[in-house]
């Protein structure tokens, strides 16, 4: 009786879903209708993978409305700095660090260094440009702390000026200053540099801007979530919002991406868009993504443009998990990032 008791409540609610959803259009099967143009309108039931953590899994369950809710940039840079605040506050819990503020070349910075360093470290330094869409600082500090603590090494986080009052070339000036600083005490083969989504994106860019400017490379790079063309947008953007399948996503815009922080600037500008740039000859580079980033699309066409021009480029692709994921430290996922990360730079920084 028991049994049947409880078949009966689980398909009473079951049913009580169903009809739920019916009542919202939440579609219930898999559609796809091709547009003469080649455009696809599709809709696609996808559940909860199972091969990702159960840390994870709870993650993509969470229910985010697919409505956009205005903001005022001011308003976006508050939330994001209390965000990054109590993340920081997190990750320094798992990833014991010290943190100091200063400025390098007149660039204000955050130096985030391990307890102890290694005698075989104390010359190396990472340089992290934060993300946050070039108007924000999302990453500071969740992307700087786990990756000192498990790389052993100190990280500067260069808090480069911002958009849109600030556009192009501001950030890469930014970086490119500390860099330059930072070479009159570190060899570059001793110097890795690493972002995460506009952070990703300014990473390519400083590397393209130094070999202009013909100063040494550093020995390293990371591009974690970004791209490398401002003339147009990946398919996964058409795919994915920032949380992946939930949240708010407009049809692709015709319009080409990021105008405020590209300014005036000619989208092919290789320095802008490193995808026109020649990487011949630039270091090692790690790529990462995840199967729902929506920058998924950038990553990988930027990393194939590297291995095209013989660059040493390693490409690794989370599953399930949306755009940026690894800013919360809390994930397993998010700890095998930061893992990879230092075990990258461990093996291509030198000593």
């Amino acid at each position: 009786m028991k049994k049947i008791a409880l078949f009966i409540v689980a398909g009473f609610a079951a049913a009580l879903l169903a009809s739920q959803n019916q009542s919202r259009n939440i579609p219930q099967s898999d559609t796809s209708f091709i547009d003469a143009d080649g455009t696809a309108h599709v809709t696609r039931v996808v559940p909860v993978p199972t091969t990702i953590s159960p840390e994870a899994q709870q993650t993509l369950r969470r229910q985010v409305s697919d409505v956009a809710t205005p903001e005022s940039l001011a308003e976006r840079r508050s939330k994001t700095d209390a965000w990054q605040s109590r993340a920081g506050d997190q990750a320094r819990s798992l990833y014991p660090v010290k943190i100091a503020s200063d400025t390098i070349a007149g660039v204000p910075v955050r130096i985030i260094t391990p307890l102890s360093i290694p005698a075989n470290k104390t010359t190396r330094v990472l340089i992290n440009l934060h993300g946050g869409g070039f108007n924000s600082d999302s990453g500071s500090l969740t992307e700087s702390i786990p990756v000192a603590n498990l790389a052993e090494t100190k990280v500067i986080a260069v808090l480069y000026r911002l958009a849109p009052e600030h556009p192009f070339p501001a950030a890469v000036e930014d970086a490119v200053a500390v860099y330059k600083e930072l070479l009159k005490t570190y060899k570059p083969q001793n110097i890795g540099v690493y972002g995460t989504s506009a952070g990703a994106i300014l990473t390519g860019e400083v590397a393209v801007k130094l070999r202009q400017l013909g100063e040494p490379l550093p020995a390293a790079l990371g591009i974690f979530s970004g791209m490398g063309d401002f003339t147009q947008e990946g398919d996964s953007q058409a795919i994915y919002a920032l949380n992946g399948f939930s949240g708010p996503l407009s049809p692709p815009s015709k319009q080409p991406p990021n105008g405020a922080y590209v300014g005036s600037t000619d989208r092919k500008d290789p320095v802008l868009s490193p995808l026109y740039a020649d990487v011949k000859g630039f270091p090692p580079t790690l790529f990462v993504t995840s199967t729902r980033d929506l920058l998924l699309s950038g990553t990988t066409i930027l990393q194939r443009a590297f291995l095209r021009a013989g660059v040493d480029a390693q490409l690794v692709v989370f599953e399930a998990l949306p755009h940026a994921f690894w800013n919360d430290t809390r994930l397993p996922e998010s700890r095998e990032m930061h893992q990879l990360t230092a075990a990258f730079f461990d093996r291509h920084l030198g000593s």
